[in-house]
């Protein structure tokens, strides 16, 4: 018995979104050509897959079980062609790739002329959102995620470091006073990050402080919080890519630079669980974590 693959690949996203038309999209064909693909794999197995109504569809029994087998025939085809061919020459088809608007525009969107240059049967589906994309459902085979890290079965690889620093505007300190220790922040405006409302450094000694954080305005965007410190508004917490370029240029002071935030942030691209890496989705990472780490160290290896 013998199988299309693309039929293959449609069946495992329509159980995944449930939606025919909407996996029909991913593959730019209508809902009337992707409900043919799937009655020809049903007729080829000889087995029913997907109950059909006329709001939703779901997987059969046998569509249950049917569609872990699909995912591994996909995951061995896809390995096999990578053994057989180089990741250069092997690396095609859509690649679909979400990050955070800000990074996207710092990280990722300089770079992808060059990219698709040494790809170009490759093809990119690049969506840049502040919204937390479930790429699982939504097909997307890379995000990228800055800081920590919630547990999920997403598979996750880091890109870079991304330290925190505690920052101001010399504006702000020769009002206000610079702080020697972390006691003396109790008497600032110190402004919370998001749901982030405890600050914990830690010490020269290695001794941990915590503290609450209040201030007039409070945020849940860095490249916000970036702005706010800028006009003088207090102190705040701000990483490399949102606060690198105002440190060097000396718009921004590094507050209390002794001390470290006690939280390890970094640069991470998630991917969904089980599945062979892509030969493109291999070519992207590797290429991108090159130009980050490139680029960062060019601009900010005296503050890394």
């Amino acid at each position: 018995m013998s199988f299309d693959l693309k039929n293959l690949e449609l069946f495992v996203r329509v159980a995944a979104l449930g939606a025919i038309g909407r996996a029909g999209e991913e593959f730019n064909i209508s809902p009337t050509n992707a409900t043919q693909r799937l009655q020809s794999l049903e007729i080829d197995l000889g087995v029913k897959l997907l109950n059909r109504t006329t709001r939703s569809v779901s997987l059969t029994p046998d569509g249950e079980i049917f569609v872990e087998h699909a995912k591994r025939i996909i995951d061995v085809t896809e390995e096999a062609r990578q053994v057989l061919s180089d990741t250069k020459t092997s690396a095609s088809g859509l690649l679909r790739v979400t990050a955070s608007a800000t990074f996207g525009r710092e990280h990722i969107v300089p770079f992808v002329p060059e990219f698709l240059d040494m790809y170009p049967n490759v093809t990119l589906d690049l969506n840049l959102t502040d919204m937390v994309v479930d790429i699982v459902e939504q097909g997307y085979e890379i995000a990228f995620r800055v800081g920590e890290l919630a547990p999920s079965s997403l598979l996750a690889q880091k890109i870079d470091k991304n330290p925190e620093w505690l920052v101001a505007s010399p504006e702000y300190l020769a009002r206000a006073g610079e702080p020697r220790s972390p006691s003396d922040l109790a008497n600032h405006a110190c402004l919370p990050l998001g749901t982030l409302r405890t600050w914990q450094l830690t010490g020269p000694d290695g001794k941990l402080h915590q503290f609450p954080v209040t201030g007039p305005v409070m945020v849940n965007h860095g490249e916000a919080m970036s702005a706010f410190v800028l006009a003088g508004m207090g102190i705040g917490r701000a990483a490399l890519w949102h606060a690198g370029p105002d440190l060097q240029a000396g718009r921004l002071v590094h507050v209390l630079p002794d001390y470290h935030v006690s939280r390890e942030t970094n640069i991470w691209a998630v991917r969904p669980p089980g599945r062979i890496m892509p030969a493109r989705v291999k070519a992207f990472l590797d290429f991108f974590q090159q130009r980050i780490i490139e680029t960062n160290r060019m601009r900010y290896g005296a503050l890394l």
